[in-house]
């Protein structure tokens, strides 16, 4: 497994991540034991960069990922995430950026997980209504104690990056990046290079859609997140649908799949940015992970351009988009 370094801190992560999200909560049903034997797959391959959040679940994935990890610590490099804040029975509370939350939620995080320091930590999502001075100040103070060792932000925008970075090294910026989702192609991604901050780009196969895994919207599970996203609802669904047919035929004169080719596509846009796509299953890891072998040209991404410009999906990201580019 190929690994690169993410921002200018010392961070070095496998070239491909693993999103945990969907292994508790989201995408419907889900098996523990299947998981971890996933997560113990990805671990025996040489994928290293496991992805969690306190909200997952809720609770219930950092808990999940600490069990999985256990006796295999060394092999890990782990991430977890605060900010969006949630009842036990699920619902959402708003976001806390304040920082007595910030340590709360750290002291909680690593009690779940089962480790002493965190490698990874991101503030979510922004509150506007916290100076970004006071969040990342407090999450400096972790760092300093040890609990800590790097500092990541989620869906931030360039103002607020660049204010944070001040305060202290941020090492990742965390943001959705995908072929129907490229808004960090305006201004985030530049900004990250130039301030020497990796890029981490979450939801890379489009939530599952962009792997052809879906003809219908009656095919996601029920209680499914995904059946009130904008993106999988409707007359979105067919449109993007469209999308999907052409990664599909451009996948199959590779001898690729629709999902690998996804993979590939992110992978190419630079060493500095990596994807973490989610999966509980075993085969579709794998699957995954053959992205890697998958060496796109400029003729080929120059076609990927032309089939799917930027800003070609049809529906918004998230119904609500208030919690995003904060």
């Amino acid at each position: 497994m190929k690994t690169v370094r993410l921002g200018s801190q010392g961070l070095i992560v496998s070239r491909l991540g693993l999103g945990c999200m969907g292994m508790s909560d989201f995408y419907g049903a889900s098996d523990d034991k299947d998981s971890i034997a996933t997560i113990h797959l990805a671990l025996d391959k040489g994928l290293n960069f496991l992805d969690t959040a306190d909200m997952y679940g809720p609770f219930k994935n950092e808990e999940l990922v600490g069990k999985a990890i256990k006796g295999r610590r060394e092999q890990v490099v782990l991430a977890t995430k605060f900010g969006n804040m949630r009842s036990t029975d699920g619902k959402f509370l708003g976001v806390n950026g304040k920082p007595e939350y910030v340590r709360k939620c750290c002291e909680d995080s690593l009690k779940r997980l089962g480790v002493e320091t965190i490698d990874l930590y991101y503030q979510h999502r922004v509150d506007p209504t916290v100076p970004i001075e006071d969040t990342i100040g407090a999450m400096a103070e972790l760092v300093k104690e040890g609990k800590v060792k790097y500092l990541g932000m989620s869906e931030a925008a360039v103002g607020t990056i660049r204010r944070a970075h001040k305060v202290f090294p941020i090492s990742v910026l965390q943001t959705e990046y995908s072929l129907w989702s490229r808004e960090p192609e305006n201004e985030i991604l530049a900004t990250v290079r130039e301030l020497g901050i990796g890029f981490v780009a979450y939801s890379p196969l489009g939530r599952g859609f962009l792997t052809g895994a879906f003809q219908k919207p009656e095919d996601l599970p029920a209680g499914d997140y995904r059946r009130a996203s904008p993106r999988f609802q409707g007359d979105n669904f067919y449109k993007n649908l469209e999308l999907v047919s052409e990664i599909e035929r451009l996948a199959k004169d590779r001898g690729a799949t629709p999902a690998q080719m996804a993979l590939a596509w992110v992978m190419a846009h630079g060493e500095d940015i990596v994807p973490i796509p989610g999966t509980r299953k075993q085969s579709r890891l794998l699957e995954n992970l053959g992205a890697l072998a998958i060496k796109l040209s400029a003729a080929d991404l120059k076609q990927l351009d032309e089939k799917l410009p930027a800003g070609i999906a049809a529906g918004l990201r998230y119904a609500d988009m208030n919690t995003v580019n904060r």
